[in-house]
């Protein structure tokens, strides 16, 4: 075969052969197919599109292209996904609440990607936590706690490092079946028997539009589900920070008191329930939504799953009684001052992209790949659509590392924020899929 040959195929609108897709992976894996080639062959995906055997074939190809794990335990094998959000911590209150009820969750997370955070970056913020584990450190974690939260490992769907690279600076990057084959690659090479997907929509999604969001879950769950992983999936609300910390050291002491039970936010109680009962039923570790409901609580109530997360980050090298002394082992900003709205009324939308790039500019995201993250900095005690404030109530509080970045959070945020005479509400679970 030529690879010239399989882009020309693509390009005038013809659909590729399972050999032809393993040829060009096997080629990307070992770089006798050139960058020039990936992006041609992306770009033709891009503009023409892949039919389900296709994108099964391109997915099993990249997973195929390096280790795919295999686990040797006493129950399912289940993780989450999310295509990211602001103030999204769902993957840090979800793992250790799955792992308390019977799952074993090796979740492969990423770091944040533009507006979006990143639950790796969250996680470096903790004292000793190691994101990057060696493969039998990965392994003991999950098998004796249950879950670990760790970056991708150097041989998980290399394929899939090598062409997001390409589709990044080729304009390819919101390709559906390129997006659907990168995220599965990845999880399917976990060793997954369940997975459930959070597709995000809104203004601070990475797909705003409701339509796409709904296509692009589709692609995943019926991907998945041919390639032999039970999958489902839930389009979440992504129009408003989701609970009332954005940042990465914020984030996790947030995290600890939703488990700890101090601190409930609605909308995150809400998600994080809603995609346990997913994985619960679905791996017969509940009988029904009832039935996961009620374990749920039990494991929030009684500690377990707060035990998990603090079993988790001690066995991955960080402080043994983290949850007693969150404070004592996390960056702490200089500077944390209240910034409030401009006018009395309740707070009806906000612009949460625009809210995730004033978090880049208090430096606690990138503006480049190799850009160090201030883990200290973020928002915290965040209003949420419906709350009725006035100008003596803050919007929220700014954490910064100068009086400059403070300065300049104060002055963007009020406008990010709408404030209208009436309360709005509505529903953070638009629908299921799968």
């Amino acid at each position: 075969m030529l690879p010239q040959e399989i882009i020309r195929k693509k390009r005038n609108h013809l659909p590729l052969s399972k050999e032809e897709i393993d040829f060009f992976i096997k080629g990307v894996t070992d770089e006798s197919i050139s960058d020039a080639q990936i992006g041609a062959l992306t770009m033709a995906v891009f503009l023409n599109g892949f039919n389900q055997d296709e994108k099964v074939n391109l997915t099993l190809a990249m997973r195929d292209s390096g280790d795919v794990l295999s686990w040797d335990v006493d129950g399912p094998v289940v993780d989450k996904h999310s295509t990211g959000g602001v103030g999204d911590k769902v993957s840090l209150i979800l793992g250790p609440i799955l792992a308390a009820c019977g799952a074993y969750v090796p979740m492969i997370s990423g770091r944040g990607l533009g507006h979006t955070g990143g639950t790796l970056d969250k996680l470096d913020s903790v004292k000793g936590y190691q994101t990057s584990p060696s493969n039998e450190l990965f392994q003991k974690t999950v098998k004796e706690v249950g879950c670990a939260i760790i970056g991708q490992t150097g041989n998980l769907a290399p394929a899939d490092k090598r062409i997001y690279a390409v589709r990044d600076v080729c304009a390819t990057v919101e390709s559906i079946p390129l997006i659907t084959a990168s995220i599965l690659s990845k999880k399917l090479a976990s060793g997954l028997d369940n997975l459930v997907m959070d597709v995000k929509f809104g203004n601070g999604a990475f797909m705003d539009n409701t339509d796409d969001a709904r296509m692009l879950a589709k692609s995943i769950v019926e991907v998945a589900n041919n390639a032999g992983t039970k999958t489902t999936a839930l389009l979440t609300d992504m129009n408003a920070v989701l609970c009332t910390a954005v940042g990465n050291a914020v984030e996790i002491s947030e995290v600890v008191q939703y488990l700890k039970r101090n601190r409930v936010n609605k909308r995150l109680d809400e998600v994080t329930k809603a995609l346990a009962v997913e994985i619960l039923t679905a791996s017969k570790l509940a009988d029904n939504a009832d039935d996961a409901l009620s374990k749920i609580e039990h494991v929030l109530s009684s500690g377990q799953a707060l035990q998990k997360f603090e079993q988790m980050v001690y066995t991955l090298g960080g402080p043994h009684d983290f949850a007693a002394h969150v404070q004592d082992y996390m960056p702490q900003a200089p500077i944390v001052r209240p910034v409030y709205p401009l006018h009395d009324g309740y707070v009806v939308s906000m612009q949460t992209r625009q809210i995730g790039l004033a978090l880049v500019e208090l430096k606690g995201g990138r503006t480049h790949p190799l850009q160090t993250v201030n883990h200290a900095t973020g928002m915290t005690d965040f209003c949420q659509i419906g709350d009725k404030i006035d100008t003596q109530t803050p919007l929220c509080m700014i954490h910064a590392q100068t009086e400059s970045d403070f300065e300049r959070a104060a002055f963007v945020l009020p406008q990010l924020i709408e404030i209208g005479d009436k309360p709005t509400l509505y529903s953070v679970i638009l629908e299921k899929i799968g």
